[in-house]
């Protein structure tokens, strides 16, 4: 019973901001290009509904948040469970992939290009 209060206490002082979730899938549609029409058409929502989720923290379905984070690649687990270790960022990821498509000789020329873009920062 006991076990059953704290979890009630959770629940009561809990809240989820999804700003940063709205703001992951808008830089994702806008990295491939896609307005929020086009993104619309092809989902099936309104471009207002999709505008409210990336700009004002809207919470939409599980069932679109799920369809979003497919289309656009984006972990949810950076969002949900911040706290864990070892996340990779979207763009990581998804660079990620793309390098595993890539040949040896062409891994050479962006690791060079990875060692001069971080000396220079240094």
């Amino acid at each position: 019973m006991n076990r059953c209060m704290d979890m009630a206490d959770q629940k009561e002082h809990y809240e989820f901001d999804f700003m940063p979730i709205g703001q992951a899938i808008k830089k994702a549609r806008e990295a491939k290009g896609m307005t929020r029409e086009q993104l619309a058409g092809i989902i099936g929502y309104a471009p207002r509904h999709i505008q409210a989720i990336e700009n004002e923290g809207q919470y939409p379905s599980v069932e679109l948040l799920v369809q979003l984070a497919t289309m656009f690649d984006i972990s949810l687990d950076q969002f949900i469970f911040p706290e864990r270790p070892g996340h990779k960022s979207d763009t990581r990821r998804r660079i990620d992939r793309i390098l595993d498509t890539l040949n040896e000789r062409d891994l050479m020329v962006i690791e060079a290009t990875a060692n001069s873009l971080k000396s220079s920062c240094e």
